[in-house]
């Protein structure tokens, strides 16, 4: 008599005998990948949230010359929506590009590589200030400490945070 293959085939006596930890578990997995996912939770918990007034990253070429692209794209085929189908006709033609008519959109890329420097400086310059003053509070709120100064000195100044 022939073995029995599939879900339902004995197992040899070798993998019964050994405990289930030990032994590789194919639909049993889930469970593990759920102590993985409380990882990934926790990564997420310690990421710093994205400041607002963060000045965004500039374009690459290719980006500023897709957003032409995109202009003509739409002119010639209004009937097609897919942004999928309007990536790969971009890629396309950049791709077909020479160097020489790449160019233009290469120097507006790094126009808009040195505005985004100028903000970024600007940007941490204005961090650094309001970090230095929150390192002096310590515990105590703004108003609390404020109050403290107006009382010492007897004059009323009115502070307001943008």
């Amino acid at each position: 008599m022939k073995a029995a293959k599939g879900k339902g085939a004995p197992k040899t006596s070798r993998e019964v005998l050994k405990p289930v930890e030990d032994r590789v578990v194919g639909k049993r997995k889930a469970a593990v990948q759920a102590d993985n996912s409380s990882k990934r939770k926790a990564k997420k918990e310690k990421r710093a949230k994205k400041d607002p007034n963060k000045p965004k990253r500039p374009p690459s070429a290719f980006f500023v010359f897709l957003e032409e692209f995109r202009k003509e794209f739409k002119k010639d085929n209004p009937n097609v929506k897919a942004v999928s189908a309007v990536g790969k006709a971009g890629g396309e033609r950049w791709k077909s590009l020479t160097e020489a008519e790449k160019a233009p959109y290469e120097a507006k890329a790094a126009k808009r590589k040195t505005e985004y420097e100028k903000q970024l400086k600007a940007y941490n310059k204005k961090q650094e200030s309001t970090a230095d003053d929150g390192d002096e509070e310590s515990d105590r709120s703004k108003s609390e400490v404020n109050d403290e100064d107006d009382e010492a000195s007897g004059e009323v100044v009115l502070f307001i945070q943008l």
